[in-house]
């Protein structure tokens, strides 16, 4: 296997586990790329540079897809309320539905009661 494609494999092994972290409640606060970076015992440019010219995406962008998908699977399987989930995922409320929003275009609430309707 070549270094870059090692590199994205632990990235992406590593980002897994923390959102795992994160889904269940056991991660404290959200990683940053220096975070992973140091993990892998790369630096943090060399990181970004790497996922970016394989992927094409940055590592932020596949976190916060990642992040987007477990929210909103928590936000359709789960009892807990908003609130209660952006804290599960490390966010104040007020900022989960701004990040929510900014990239679903409604609020956790409004995406919980469109998504019951359709049940």
């Amino acid at each position: 296997m070549k270094r870059p494609r090692e590199i994205i494999a632990q990235f992406l092994n590593e980002l897994e586990k923390h959102m795992n972290d994160l889904k269940t409640g056991k991660a404290e606060t959200t990683f940053e790329v220096q975070d992973i970076a140091a993990l892998l015992h790369i630096h943090p440019t060399h990181l970004s540079n790497t996922i970016k010219s394989e992927l094409g995406k940055s590592p932020c962008d596949i976190y916060e897809e990642k992040l987007m998908h477990i929210s909103k699977e928590l936000i359709l399987t789960t009892d807990l309320s908003i609130a209660e989930i952006a804290r599960q995922l490390t966010f104040d409320p007020s900022n989960f539905s701004k990040f929510f929003k900014h990239f679903e275009g409604i609020t956790p609430k409004q995406f919980r009661e469109k998504s019951r309707v359709k049940f």
